[in-house]
């Protein structure tokens, strides 16, 4: 971690990461208490899921190639900046008390529109940005950011919320917008594109079209998977924990609300929880990881995540919901580390925006049904909502556990 520190690129973004997840982290809390209590309805909940991945569903087959074509550092700028404007926008709505539902809709739906090539591209970044052997630390580091910010905002956005209200929380997380955009100018001066072996051929390129090569580009993603049973294997698993982790937001709130009846502050309670086992994680990952394999470590940590997304909604008592949602977000901190790693070790850095965005895809697909079903049945039978998600967490175990093969190195000459 030391080594990771030392480099003043991987500071900026680690000090990006934690800002401008603290200010998403309240935004996404405050959003989502805000439409249960205007509506009273999971549906809502779950309409709100399904809104922030369908235009990204749309734009993840294309933005892969112009992550992998254009400068990332850049991308992460204009995203944070695009991003900012939005929040301002509704946030000033809200302050004047004029704010209704569907334009909180729309809202989160750019702002997740943006999210999904965001985070692509700052892996990517981190890639870039980081020497091979030390892939391990540099996305345990981003992970501390992450989730560091995403503690402080579940710790302290229930009490925040009950005093400024949801306009005041989305100020705030448009100040963060723009401290994380200052952080992302400072990482490095000029522009820098990966270099793409096959781009030495200019004959080739002479020879087509802007569109002509951008539908290669595209293939050629997909054709790098094939073959590889392995990184196919954890794209699989990657789809399935992705889904039922981005659906939590529908039965988190009504969990509060109707089973511990804490409103807004058991919301947050639950939130630091999930948020405190993701951050501490960080200090055992890397040596779990190390000890266990990264294939091991993913399949334990969907095991724990399937077991406790079961058993949440029948506890006792709001703290042992707490501690549940804690060892998830352990679970949640140690499969994002194993996964990104694997990732990085297999992908080359031409192909990495690509391949992401055909595993984000599938996971964005799957949302969108998760949400719909979790949110009609929630309504209903909050539990059996809660087991929903708990039974694809399973089946993300099963194939982290499912034989594959040795993983394939990645290797910069492999041609595209």
């Amino acid at each position: 971690m030391r080594s990771i520190l030392r480099k003043p690129a991987l500071r900026f973004v680690f000090g990006a990461n934690v800002i401008s997840m603290l200010g998403s982290g309240m935004n996404t809390a405050a959003v989502a208490w805000f439409i249960l209590q205007a509506t009273h309805s999971e549906m809502s909940l779950g309409m709100l899921a399904v809104l922030q991945t369908i235009p990204a569903l749309l734009m993840l087959p294309f933005t892969g190639v112009i992550i992998d074509r254009e400068d990332r550092r850049w991308l992460v700028m204009m995203l944070d900046a695009l991003r900012g404007i939005v929040i301002l926008t509704v946030s000033l709505l809200a302050l004047a008390h004029k704010v209704r539902v569907w334009e909180l809709y729309l809202m989160n739906t750019l702002v997740a529109t943006g999210f999904w090539m965001f985070w692509p591209t700052v892996t990517a970044l981190v890639q870039e940005l980081t020497p091979g052997e030390e892939f391990v630390h540099a996305n345990t580091f981003l992970l501390a950011g992450v989730q560091g910010g995403w503690l402080i905002a579940g710790s302290i956005v229930g009490f925040v919320y009950n005093h400024i209200g949801l306009g005041g929380v989305l100020l705030i997380d448009c100040s963060t917008y723009l401290v994380s955009f200052l952080c992302y100018f400072a990482v490095r001066k000029g522009r820098h594109v990966v270099p793409r072996p096959a781009e030495l051929h200019a004959d080739l390129l002479a020879a087509e079209s802007a569109l002509e090569r951008f539908v290669r580009e595209l293939r050629d993603g997909i054709h790098f998977l094939r073959g590889n049973r392995n990184l196919t294997f954890l794209g699989i698993s990657w789809a399935l924990f992705l889904g039922a982790m981005l659906t939590g937001i529908v039965v988190t709130a009504p969990l509060s609300d109707r089973v511990f009846h804490a409103g807004a502050v058991g919301y947050g309670w639950l939130s630091a929880g999930w948020g405190t086992g993701a951050f501490l994680s960080v200090l055992y990952a890397p040596q779990l990881i190390a000890t266990l394999g990264s294939r091991r470590s993913i399949a334990i940590s969907m095991g724990m995540l399937a077991i406790c997304m079961t058993l949440a909604p029948v506890s006792a008592f709001l703290v042992l919901a707490i501690a549940a949602y804690a060892f998830m977000g352990s679970g949640r901190g140690v499969a994002g580390v194993a996964m990104n790693t694997s990732i990085m070790e297999q992908v080359p850095k031409h192909f990495m925006g690509r391949v992401q965005n055909i595993f984000n895809f599938a996971g964005t697909g799957l949302q969108i049904v998760l949400a719909l079903v979790v949110g009609a049945v929630a309504k209903l039978n909050l539990v059996a909502g809660f087991s929903i998600i708990g039974l694809v967490y399973f089946v993300a175990f099963i194939t982290a556990s499912w034989p594959a093969g040795a993983p394939v190195r990645a290797t910069e000459a492999s041609a595209e």
